[in-house]
């Protein structure tokens, strides 16, 4: 587990969408996780996902990323991941392969 600071409390955290910026955002306090997207004609390509220091080990990536593909079903939109992260996790996932582009 990279987070030196301890323990970190995975209730507090705050998943948004933040369409201005074209990115999903797992916040707690000043800290953020982030999957990035490109968005054209309904097609979110998802080209990267960071997790800072103190998030990794807790599965921030993962309920991030579950939340970017559950907000892009909602919204009738389709996938086409770009970023390692996100091919692998769609790749472990088959629930969420009926979003990829092309499918």
């Amino acid at each position: 587990m990279d987070n030196a600071a301890g323990s970190l409390d995975i209730s507090q955290l705050a998943l948004t969408h933040n369409q201005d910026e074209s990115r999903f955002e797992a916040a707690i306090g000043e800290e953020r996780a982030l999957v990035e997207y490109e968005l054209r004609d309904g097609v979110y390509a998802i080209t990267e996902t960071f997790t800072p220091p103190a998030f990794r080990g807790y599965g921030v990536a993962a309920k991030l990323t579950q939340f970017a593909l559950d907000t892009i079903r909602a919204e009738g939109g389709r996938v086409l991941p770009v970023c390692p992260y996100a091919i692998t996790y769609i790749e472990r996932h088959p629930q969420v392969q009926d979003l990829l582009a092309g499918e």
